[in-house]
């Protein structure tokens, strides 16, 4: 039966393809940092979403902005193109990607937390002790894996699932009034000033002669992750509904780790791989503890 006779499984489909393209973000900001400052990756990324949005708007002749929404748009940008780009550019510094693919598998449960808080949900207290397993998950795995102390990296990124957490609430809770890919293209045009002044500012010592590998990244951070990614996502969403396609985010984590041993050829071990998979576990039952 095709895809369009099926509205939840093309909704299922197109949330796939989204993950997918957010996996491979941790393991391209790797490749991106050999030829570029984490503060030029985080600017310019955005710069070329930026472009990329405003193409898509005039040419499907979006509507003007309605004045209303330009506050939480601002600031869903602040969160989603800035600040979780930047501090997991920094992030990648000093951690593999294979090691912030088990952090970031935190992202669905701290997604729903703000959920909870901004929309003013009363999930139960199993949910509520899910999110304490988590935190808990997050720091035994970050200590065993550097000598029974945390990195700075560590803290870095998930300061990042923190604050795209919240990006993702406010691009959630625009999408009532707006499509979900024009949330993110609008968000990306509100925010296009800091963009243009930050890539600027950080272009005279943000190059390490990048090599034609490193350029890819780079290419693949502002059009892929930070742009046609959401497209996917945010389609998915709407078609599938938010509670079923959501599910598919628990694959991140997995995702991330192949394209890591793929890529980086960085080593996953079991131990990794079990993190891995008691944090989708939490997720899964803080998901389900939260519409329970």
């Amino acid at each position: 039966m095709p895809f369009a006779d099926r509205p939840q499984l093309l909704g299922l489909a197109l949330g796939l393809i989204g993950v997918l393209i957010f996996s491979a973000t941790l393991p391209f900001t790797h490749i991106a940092l050999e030829g570029f400052s984490p503060a030029f990756i985080t600017f310019g990324r955005a710069l070329v979403a930026s472009a990329a949005a405003i193409v898509t708007l005039l040419v499907l002749r979006r509507r003007p902005l309605p004045r209303g929404h330009f506050g939480q748009l601002f600031a869903a940008g602040l969160c989603v193109v800035f600040a979780f780009p930047g501090f997991s550019s920094i992030a990648m510094q000093t951690i593999p990607a294979s090691h912030g693919a088990v952090v970031l598998g935190l992202l669905p449960l701290l997604t729903a937390i703000f959920a909870a808080i901004i929309d003013g949900e009363r999930p139960g207290i199993l949910f509520w002790i899910c999110g304490v397993i988590g935190a808990t998950l997050f720091v035994s795995f970050s200590v065993t894996q550097n000598g029974f102390q945390m990195q700075p990296g560590d803290l870095w990124l998930f300061a990042a699932a923190v604050i795209v957490a919240l990006g993702y609430v406010l691009l959630g809770r625009l999408s009532r009034s707006l499509s979900g890919w024009e949330a993110i293209c609008w968000a990306l045009v509100v925010t296009l000033p800091i963009s243009l002044i930050g890539t600027a500012m950080t272009a005279s010592n943000g190059f390490h002669a990048p090599t034609v590998t490193a350029w890819g990244a780079f290419a693949y951070l502002g059009l892929m992750s930070m742009f046609a990614g959401f497209l996917f996502w945010n389609a998915g969403l709407a078609i599938g509904g938010i509670g079923r396609v959501a599910q598919v985010q628990l694959m991140q984590t997995f995702f991330t780790l192949g394209i890591s041993a793929l890529l980086l050829g960085e080593h996953v071990g079991l131990e990794t791989v079990g993190f891995a998979m008691l944090v989708a576990f939490v997720v899964w039952l803080g998901r389900k503890a939260r519409h329970s």
